[in-house]
């Protein structure tokens, strides 16, 4: 995956669309963390990669907060995206992050520009 290409077209987004693309893709991390834990509560199979996830959720849901909230202080496009997907020395952590935001682009192309009739 091109980095660079991601940024801008990350970039090329409206505000709107930003906050559902992130959001979209906090739901495919949460389908990710799903491997990492069986049935019950007491099974959870990969400790690490599903603290990993949760922090992962945590940073990109106050992003999404301060995007929405236009606040001048949240993470650029670019420094978000290289969040995201720079490469890691935990090759599992990786994959998690590309598998989830592989199906979050994929979803998110199949919806139009959301359009806001209130503004």
């Amino acid at each position: 995956m091109n980095i660079q290409s991601e940024i801008e077209y990350f970039a090329e987004l409206t505000t709107i669309d930003k906050g559902r693309f992130l959001t979209l893709l906090m739901h495919e991390l949460a389908e990710e963390a799903k491997g990492t834990y069986g049935p019950d509560s007491e099974q959870v199979t990969d400790a690490a990669h599903l603290r990993f996830i949760n922090e992962l959720q945590h940073r990109l849901s106050r992003v999404i907060y301060q995007l929405l909230g236009e606040d001048a202080s949240r993470p650029g496009d670019d420094v978000l995206v290289r969040m995201l997907l720079s490469p890691r020395a935990d090759k599992t952590a990786e994959k998690f992050v590309m598998a989830a935001y592989r199906r979050a682009l994929q979803g998110f192309d199949r919806h139009d520009t959301t359009v806001l009739l209130n503004q």
